[in-house]
């Protein structure tokens, strides 16, 4: 492996520690063949910031750095349904934002007597498939290429608040329309809204916690507690105060910035395709 022993690289891209348990597959490196270990090393050297190494995220989840690539896919979770997509485009290495398999660090212990722990590592297995994780490192680009991908599929670019990558100031709407619009442009199926339906908005924050800023109308919000976040926007809005809380799921906010991040590696691995495969809206309204 250039550059890096394989003791150096297992060191700084987390080869299984992680996981506690690492999913091999039959397919090791060949002269001239893209290894998976190659891809990541071009991540970390086009990053363009120093690399993160102290965390427990960015690590090899299924599969190693000698297994050959034929083509790799992006998207925000390491879910059975993108793994599937991905065999089918031919897509063997799937770089995921969030986990694999269930817990922020994919703690295998917790789930290694788990049916469906053991059926999806043995899917893996027989369809050579790999997955690496890059969530600490991609939100510490400049810029974060989550909030690009999400900002792009919004079309909100020409409308930030200068600087501030989490504020925005839009054509005049309603909360109840800003609400529609999010599902239509995120492809959504449902979202969870606090405030009044004709709530008049130009200024949009994104962020999480119980805080709705001062100077927005609304704030979008995606994985947040039921008992902070909702609670204090109820009171925020049963206190008087002109305010909207408009949450989406974790998936609907991070999914897109995947794709940006298909972007910015296509040019790094000219010897496969990549291709960014959607983690599709599961949620649904009655």
């Amino acid at each position: 492996m250039s550059n890096f022993t394989r003791r150096q690289f297992a060191q700084i891209a987390g080869y299984g520690l992680a996981a506690g348990e690492l999913v091999t597959s039959p397919s090791y490196a060949q002269q001239g063949k893209l290894t998976a270990g190659e891809v990541v090393q071009r991540i970390m050297k086009n990053k363009g910031m120093p690399w993160i190494t102290t965390g427990f995220r960015d690590t090899f989840k299924i599969g190693g750095p000698d297994q050959i690539v034929t083509g790799i896919s992006t998207s925000f979770g390491g879910n059975l349904s993108v793994l599937q997509n991905s065999l089918k485009a031919g897509l063997n290495m799937l770089i995921s934002h969030e986990p694999t398999f269930w817990t922020d660090g994919d703690v295998i212990g917790r789930v290694q007597d788990d049916p469906l722990y053991r059926y999806k590592v043995e899917w893996a297995k027989k369809n050579n498939m790999i997955v690496w994780r890059d969530h600490d490192n991609v939100h510490s680009m400049k810029p974060d290429l989550i909030f690009v991908g999400w900002t792009t599929a919004m079309g909100w670019d020409a409308y930030r608040d200068g600087s501030n990558a989490q504020a925005y100031t839009i054509p005049p709407t309603t909360l109840s329309e800003l609400a529609k619009y999010t599902m239509k442009q995120l492809k959504l199926r449902s979202v969870r809204v606090i405030g009044d339906p004709k709530l008049p908005v130009t200024k949009v924050a994104l962020g999480r916690g119980m805080n709705l800023p001062e100077q927005a109308d609304v704030k979008i919000s995606s994985d947040v507690r039921e008992w902070d976040s909702y609670e204090y926007a109820r009171d925020t809005v049963y206190s008087g105060r002109k305010k909207g809380l408009l949450v989406i799921s974790h998936q609907a906010f991070e999914d897109t910035g995947m794709q940006a991040f298909a972007r910015f590696l296509k040019p790094l691995v000219p010897e496969v395709p990549v291709q960014y495969v959607p983690t599709e809206c599961f949620f649904w309204s009655v």
